[in-house]
């Protein structure tokens, strides 16, 4: 993964921090819009495992997650049986959480039927009239927990069977999937996602 020079009159958000992990993850994924629905299921899930903890503790452990959710296949997360949730609680390369874990399987389960009638990224897009919002903050402090569009989706996700889903949780999808633009203005990948965010010629 790509880190990007950020340029003397730029600053990145301050989120970032200085953990090189950290960076990379500001400089190359968060922010940029995202239609990819398995993509956007991974992200669903492991923003519910995040819940309570940081998300450099998920970003460290991601690449194991990835190996035991089966790449967040949802058709092979919806087939997970006992075994496999007692399996998967044994794993200290994961978050052991067993309602976590179990939440995961029954959203995968909710995922496929809802990705079967109206399109999972069309859905979870269609909160924001299928374009980002684009935001200009100027300190994290001006950046809410929630919005009216995240508890709208949250609220739309429980009612379809989804947990682990609410709308700080919900928020922080949409930011880190594109959904909206988070980006501080002062940070050079505002303007670049801003940029990614307009509709191809």
């Amino acid at each position: 993964m790509r880190t990007e020079e950020i340029p003397a009159d730029g600053t990145r958000c301050g989120w970032a921090g200085s953990d090189p992990l950290y960076i990379a993850y500001h400089d190359n994924e968060w922010g940029v819009p995202q239609h990819d629905a398995r993509a956007l299921f991974e992200k669903l899930v492991l923003e519910g495992f995040q819940a309570g903890l940081s998300w450099i503790t998920i970003l460290r452990k991601r690449e194991r997650f990835r190996e035991v959710f089966e790449n967040f296949d949802p058709e092979k997360v919806a087939r997970f049986g006992p075994d496999k949730v007692d399996a998967l609680v044994a794993d200290p390369g994961i978050i052991r959480h067993r309602g976590k874990i179990e939440a995961a399987i029954g959203n995968a389960q909710a995922f496929l039927e809802l990705d079967g009638k109206e399109g999972f990224s069309q859905f979870i897009w269609s909160f924001v009239d299928g374009a980002p919002i684009q935001n200009r903050f100027r300190s994290l402090s001006e950046v809410p927990a929630e919005t009216a569009e995240s508890r709208a989706l949250s609220k739309a996700l429980k009612a379809r069977g989804f947990r682990f889903c609410g709308p700080t949780t919900l928020y922080a999808m949409m930011q880190s999937m594109g959904l909206v633009n988070d980006h501080m203005v002062s940070c050079p990948r505002h303007a670049a996602c801003e940029e990614l965010a307009k509709p191809t010629p």
